[in-house]
């Protein structure tokens, strides 16, 4: 904090852009200045959302993801002013949203929501496993397959939401869901998965900071990805050459195969983070809960009689929380994309432009999990899902006067249009003659669709 009469430390956004890095790392929150790079390694959402804003106003995404407390904690970092702080129109109405919802409550009003999802969760896991120790019958079997994928899938949504906000009573009974419901009971760590997550909210659809677009050598959402960008949450550059342009011309056919055995990948990118040299909090809970895992769920598939209903019983349990990685993508994979740094100044114009929302009626709210109002979860993270639809509305209204996108559409098409991505981007890969395009002009010409 500034000491009285000491005579105020103005900033410009030229001098703040060159506070980018690790080593030296400021952020802007509604007009002041903070240096956080000793609290980089601290930050309970890890160091990504940190990096991915460094240099930058960061106010909205701020806002977004902290409750009213945390705004006391930032005085200790405080540097100086703002000189240079503009809020848009956009962003003003975004924060009067954000502040009505905090005076109806709504953030802390949570609803009966994870009681009720985990009492069908134990109900579930029960009638797999005494369908596979009591019964003979094949198809029992099959069907307990299923069921232990569907288990899976509503795991996947307990652990969203607690990794969101916190969904018990207080954070240690908050973190002992996480690990029951992803370590123990998915086999994907909670702990990987935040780091996944928070880094695809704050960059949402930017092909280089965006971790859910980066699906090379599988798959392309985006011809822009034909120049062998480089991920920056991989760390790495995503090669388009020979083998990722075969494989992305067929992936509107290989897709659904493909998010049938995709939790494969989830648990092998678990356990190379977990073995990794990367800060992970709670690792060895993190450890231990993976653990768990692969020791109940191998040892009650080796209850089956013979081999042929152990791999029938896996599969069944891969395909049908296949439809969950299905949902992961509808809502992201036919919007607007774009290559560059995620930006802090216009957080509600990317949320809401990369972003789909699938229509469907209030019975069928329990199969999306809440992703069915993808765009009201993208600007309000942590408000708990039993009030998406109310605040629907409101945030269409928001778009519409402010002449943004807002973007719903039914299961099915959100499918079609997913397929519709793909293939466009599959007919450009084929047509090429080269690993990467002649030039933006011959890439123009030969864009489909």
């Amino acid at each position: 904090m500034a000491v009285k009469g000491e005579e105020k430390r103005y900033i410009s956004s030229e001098e703040l852009k060159k506070h980018n890095s690790a080593s030296d790392l400021w952020i802007s929150i509604q007009g002041k200045v903070y240096d956080v790079t000793d609290w980089l390694k601290d930050h309970p959402g890890g160091e990504i959302p940190l990096l991915d804003l460094a240099g930058q106003d960061a106010t909205d995404a701020f806002v977004a993801f902290h409750p009213g407390s945390v705004w006391t904690r930032l005085d200790r970092f405080f540097i100086g002013y703002y000189s240079d702080y503009r809020v848009s129109e956009v962003s003003k109405d975004y924060r009067k949203l954000v502040a009505e919802f905090v005076k109806m409550g709504l953030f802390e009003k949570k609803g009966h929501g994870v009681f009720f999802s985990m009492c069908f969760m134990l109900c579930l896991f029960m009638v797999s496993v005494y369908g596979v120790l009591a019964t003979s019958s094949v198809l029992v079997h099959l069907l307990c397959g299923g069921m232990m994928g569907f288990l899976w899938i509503q795991s996947g949504w307990i652990g969203h939401d607690s990794g969101h906000y916190q969904v018990m009573t207080s954070p240690k009974f908050n973190r002992l869901a996480q690990i029951l419901s992803g370590n123990c009971l998915a086999g994907i760590s909670i702990g990987w998965w935040k780091r996944n997550h928070n880094a695809h909210h704050i960059a949402c659809n930017s092909l280089e900071f965006d971790p859910d677009l980066q699906h090379m050598p599988l798959f392309a959402v985006s011809s822009k990805l034909f120049t062998s960008l480089t991920s920056y949450f991989y760390e790495r550059k995503m090669n388009f050459d020979a083998v990722s342009r075969f494989l992305v011309s067929y992936q509107h056919w290989t897709f659904y195969p493909v998010m049938c055995f995709a939790r494969v990948n989830l648990f092998a990118q678990s356990i190379l983070l977990l073995v990794s040299k990367k800060k992970v909090p709670h690792r060895w809970h993190e450890i231990l809960g993976v653990i768990v895992f692969w020791i109940w769920y191998p040892c009650l598939v080796s209850f089956l009689p013979t081999w042929s209903e152990r791999v029938m019983f896996v599969i069944a349990s891969f395909v049908v929380t296949g439809i969950q990685h299905v949902q992961f993508c509808l809502n992201h994979f036919s919007s607007c994309v774009y290559v560059g740094t995620p930006k802090g100044n216009d957080w509600f114009e990317k949320q809401t432009m990369g972003t789909l929302d699938i229509s469907c009626s209030p019975w069928m709210d329990w199969f999306h999990g809440g992703l069915q109002f993808q765009v009201e979860h993208h600007l309000f993270p942590r408000l708990p899902r039993c009030h998406l639809r109310t605040i629907s509305p409101l945030v269409r209204e928001l778009c519409k006067k402010h002449k943004l996108a807002y973007s719903s559409v039914s299961f099915w098409e959100a499918n079609r249009l997913t397929i519709e991505t793909l293939r466009t981007a599959a007919l450009q890969a084929r047509e090429m003659v080269g690993p990467v395009p002649k030039n933006l002009v011959w890439e123009a010409v030969n864009t489909h669709g």
